[in-house]
């Protein structure tokens, strides 16, 4: 099973007034499959540490290294 899971994230990309509200786990999907496309290309071992690239993006957006942006039209 995934840890932390998606109702995790959302509450913890949803605790900060500031920051829109994260309403939809497509869009955690979303953010964390390029985050790990993105971590792929670039090859990076020293972010990726053994682990795997989707690992490494779920980290990124829990933790709060990566954030979640509204595409603008």
């Amino acid at each position: 099973m995934l840890e932390p899971s998606y109702r995790q994230i959302m509450e913890k990309l949803n605790e900060d007034e500031e920051a829109q509200a994260v309403k939809s786990r497509y869009s955690i999907i979303i953010a964390t499959a390029r985050r790990a496309r993105q971590l792929v290309d670039e090859n990076d071992e020293e972010t990726m540490q053994g682990r795997k690239p989707i690992t490494v993006a779920i980290d990124e957006l829990y933790t709060g290294k990566m954030k979640i942006r509204e595409k603008k039209n």
